[in-house]
């Protein structure tokens, strides 16, 4: 499968830029989701590697192949990019048959394939299956009803299956009536003598046939330009039904089925042209709770039974978290963290990325402080309250401080020579720093609330609700705000002064409303942020 590398990508339209300057390297058999806030422009990025939308400048590579260069003049359309899409509406023809929904495409394509003898192929195929009569009538022997009658139909789908078929070597095969033990040893050398000739006349046109009934010349295989056969759409059709278990619906229409069975028909026709990568577009939201968490496992098995790129966008976190091998997060356009998901949900580069990733939502409390000799930082939180925190790793603040200034002042530089540009058209969507949400038993009105003079002691805790324990003998106290328990764990809420902290308590303890308790931040997993960057400066531990 190929890697997909997108250089100074951007999208705009007029001073609005849908994404801006992204650069992203998608490997080989990863699952990539591009998650994000509605409107971030996930789906544009997905749209414009897939060749649904037109960059306004950059490059986009997949594979060796550059399918987009605004320099150079590029534009692969989306048909020749061979890739397969999987939007939320399944978009399925209502008047045909699964079937008939998951071959309509193939019966389209016309493309260089390989030169194949399909019927000595068959026959081929045929001998060897003979060879094993015994095999075939304990298949017949089941698709007897009640009074022994012999179900054509029922015999043919369970040939395709117990020998990998299509239905037309099946028919073939049910047609020499092997219930009846007759004698098959003149059919099976009528079927080689079939294949002996094929043979011998790739021969005489100075080839030879392979495996798969190919012809070779000079060690290459040879193609030629034509139509997928009734016998390769048929092969295909079932192979991608087995993939996704719906072999049992193929007759069956699109509102004969469910939301999950009409998604799997989806999946199972985008899989059959073997595209190099499969771009979904939020394909599960149409589905209820428990069928769209049924449907992440089979996405899970999918994208390792193919080995195919998924290309995955969402706006849901926990889709995010639970199906990628890595998490592409975007705000106004703007790459904000591409990682592993644990790496998003433990290590996050600033307040934005700590927000959107977890459930419940992190909390976030301000703090006042400085540095000691030691690398801990003295902070105060809350009203008046002291606490330590301790970096996992050694941290010289005054080092950090200095390299976020010269990071702002040459970002800052740079933008000011791309403004000189005479094609520089200034972004309307302008990026600022997250503003996050401190909860209190009384909300602020923001609105309200001149901008703070912020200074190199001001910082924000990120304190995810897992870190949280209530605890005889802890070093906080506080009273029990909220409790929704839902039997393994419970999500309360804490008052501490005019404060609330969320909580994931697990076990099936009870909590009463306004019931006084004392708390530890326990864990090494803690977030320091910088208040005036919103960029994270390290994790560690905090004493109370």
């Amino acid at each position: 499968m190929p890697e997909i590398r997108l250089e100074h990508v951007t999208k705009r339209w007029g001073k609005f830029y849908a994404v801006d300057d992204l650069d992203l390297v998608i490997d080989n058999n990863a699952f990539v989701t591009l998650l994000g806030p509605s409107g971030c422009g996930k789906t544009t990025t997905l749209r414009m590697i897939a060749g649904l939308e037109t960059p306004t400048s950059g490059r986009i590579t997949i594979g060796d192949q550059v399918v987009f260069d605004s320099e150079l003049g590029i534009n692969v359309p989306a048909n020749k990019r061979k890739v397969g899409f999987l939007f939320q509406n399944y978009a399925l023809w209502p008047n045909m048959t699964v079937y008939n929904n998951i071959s309509f495409g193939l019966k389209n394509i016309k493309e260089p394939l390989p030169k194949t003898d399909f019927e000595a192929r068959a026959a081929q195929r045929l001998a060897e299956i003979l060879r094993e009569s015994s095999e075939v009538v304990k298949v017949l022997d089941e698709c007897r009803d009640k009074n022994g009658k012999l179900d054509e139909k029922k015999a043919h789908l369970k040939l395709i299956d117990a020998f990998t078929i299509s239905i037309y070597t099946a028919k073939q095969l049910f047609s020499y009536h092997l219930e009846k033990s007759p004698d098959l040893s003149g059919t099976i050398a009528s079927l080689l003598s079939k294949v002996d000739a094929a043979k011998k006349a790739a021969a005489a046109a100075g080839g030879e046939l392979n495996e798969e009934f190919q012809l070779v010349k000079n060690g290459a295989v040879v193609t030629e330009t034509r139509k997928m056969s009734k016998e390769e759409i048929d092969l295909t059709v079932r192979r991608v039904a087995r993939i996704v278990k719906i072999g049992m619906f193929m007759d069956r229409y699109p509102a004969e089925l469910s939301g999950g069975q009409q998604q799997r028909v989806a999946i199972a026709r985008t899989l059959a042209p073997e595209p190099s990568v499969l771009f979904m577009d939020e394909p599960l939201s149409n589905l209820d709770a428990k069928l769209r968490l049924e449907m992440r496992y089979e996405l899970q098995r999918l994208h390792v039974e193919t080995g195919s790129t998924f290309v995955y966008v969402t706006h849901d976190q926990m889709e995010a978290m639970t199906l990628a091998t890595q998490i592409c997060l975007i705000e106004n356009g703007s790459l904000q963290q591409y990682d592993a998901p644990l790496t998003v949900y433990h290590k996050p580069n600033n307040l934005f990325v700590a927000d959107f990733v977890g459930n419940p939502s992190i909390n976030f409390v301000e703090a006042k402080g400085a540095q000691n000799p030691d690398g801990s930082l003295d902070l105060t939180v809350f009203h008046g309250r002291k606490v330590t925190f301790r970096p996992n790793e050694k941290l010289d603040l005054s080092a950090w401080f200095a390299a976020r200034d010269k990071a702002a002042a040459d970002k800052a530089a740079a933008l000011k020579a791309k403004a000189a540009q005479k094609s520089y058209v200034e972004k309307g969507n302008k990026d600022e720093v997250f503003r996050y949400h401190i909860a209190k038993v009384v909300e602020d009105d923001y609105s309200l609330q001149e901008e703070p003079v912020l200074t190199n002691e001001d910082f924000v805790l990120g304190i995810r609700p897992e870190t949280i324990d209530i605890v005889e003998g802890g070093h906080m106290d506080g009273e029990i705000y909220g409790a929704m328990p839902t039997g393994m764990e419970s999500t309360i809420k804490v008052r501490i002064d005019d404060f609330l902290l969320t909580g994931v308590v697990f076990g099936s303890t009870l909590f009463t409303i306004g019931s006084k308790v004392h708390m530890d931040i326990s864990g090494n997993d803690i977030m320091l942020f910088d208040r005036k960057s919103g960029m994270c400066i390290a994790i560690g531990s905090l004493d109370v």
